[in-house]
């Protein structure tokens, strides 16, 4: 089976990506000969370079776009699935959700003036009633709801495949392999709190709003440490500093490896405006960590009471409550944490694929 996998730009930190490199040995091992079709990538993987020039992100996606349609009509794929709005593919995996939706919880009035935002709802429109589009890949049920209730799309169309973890990277024990020693480099004993945030687009991801919950915490004596990368991240320091927390936060970049990171917090903090369903939460989990999270994150629907908590996206004082609780129980919290993604290992998040896969062949 020849199966082209589009993204646009594919490196190492996407969420798409992360996906695309746990399936990519399992699909292989399946006879499943894989290419990338990306205007460039990272790694030694097949790949299928479609680069048109471009001036600005529409005329950037539009091209792309392009591009990638006339490679479907070469027919040198038996199926092709996108990680790009791109009407004309057989699959589409929603791992970004629905744009339509994200608009409106970010309500902010110029995006109507937006060129790209413009194109990208006509995009997304076209795309989910395509005649060709013969399935949609939903990482949580948040997402399939969503895109029924707004493009009509068929109930069989949507299949539902969470993202899987590798158990075996991601486990508990990290915090006696690695942990440990992390804390002890950054001068944080045993007995601090550290809450961990892990994700690019601050603004998006409820960073504010944590800073601002951390501000508002009991507990005076945590510590929040943020993975990730972003261009405004100099505010974020200056918020930091106005709230009077710069010297409990620490911003520590992207990371190849944050499997240290895991193990050494007690505590995985994502309170996102809008979010799939990112692979963090999942990572974070199953190494342990008590997830707080907001209703409007796929990631809500593994966590109840045992393994954490959902508030509602930029309500500080329930974040700030739920932290200050979750840092006090944490430890008790490790194995529900754990047991609420000890079902979504890489070898069923294959088979359903293959399964996908087969049945559309």
């Amino acid at each position: 089976m020849k199966l082209a996998i589009v993204r646009q730009k594919y490196t190492p930190f996407g969420g798409a990506e992360r996906f695309v490199e746990r399936a990519l040995v399992a699909l292989r091992a399946n006879n499943v000969d894989v290419s990338i079709v990306a205007r460039e990538w990272q790694g030694d993987l097949k790949g299928v370079r479609v680069n048109p020039f471009y001036l600005g992100r529409t005329w950037r996606d539009a091209g792309f776009a392009r591009g990638v349609q006339r490679l479907i009509a070469q027919r040198r794929f038996d199926l092709v699935q996108s990680h790009e709005r791109i009407p004309g593919c057989d699959i589409y995996r929603a791992g970004d959700g629905v744009h339509a939706t994200w608009l409106e919880l970010r309500n902010q009035p110029l995006d109507a003036l937006s060129p790209w935002h413009r194109y990208t709802l006509a995009a997304e429109a076209e795309m989910f009633r395509h005649p060709k589009l013969r399935a949609v890949i939903c990482n949580s049920r948040m997402v399939k709801d969503d895109i029924a209730r707004r493009f009509d799309v068929a109930e069989e169309r949507l299949q539902v495949i969470y993202s899987g973890v590798d158990l075996d990277a991601f486990h508990p024990r990290l915090r006696e392999a690695q942990g440990r020693t992390l804390r002890e480099k950054t001068g944080v004993d045993s007995a601090t709190p550290v809450i961990l945030f892990v994700g690019s687009g601050y603004q998006r991801k409820g960073l504010p709003t944590l800073l601002r919950a951390l501000a508002r915490m009991v507990r005076d004596d945590a510590r929040l440490w943020v993975v990730g990368r972003d261009k405004d991240e100099s505010l974020l320091r200056k918020l930091a500093q106005t709230l009077g927390v710069d010297d409990r936060v620490l911003f520590l970049g992207a990371q190849t490896d944050v499997k240290p990171f895991y193990g050494a917090a007690d505590v995985f903090a994502l309170p996102t405006l809008y979010d799939p369903f990112p692979n963090a939460a999942l990572e974070a989990l199953a190494s342990g960590l008590p997830l707080v999270t907001t209703t409007t994150c796929g990631a809500a629907e593994l966590v109840t009471p045992a393994n954490g908590a959902v508030i509602a996206a930029g309500d500080v004082a329930a974040l700030a409550a739920s932290l200050d609780s979750l840092c006090g129980r944490a430890p008790a919290m490790r194995d529900a944490a754990r047991a609420s993604v000890a079902h979504l290992d890489l070898a069923q998040m294959a088979a359903q694929l293959m399964a996908l896969y087969s049945r559309l062949v």
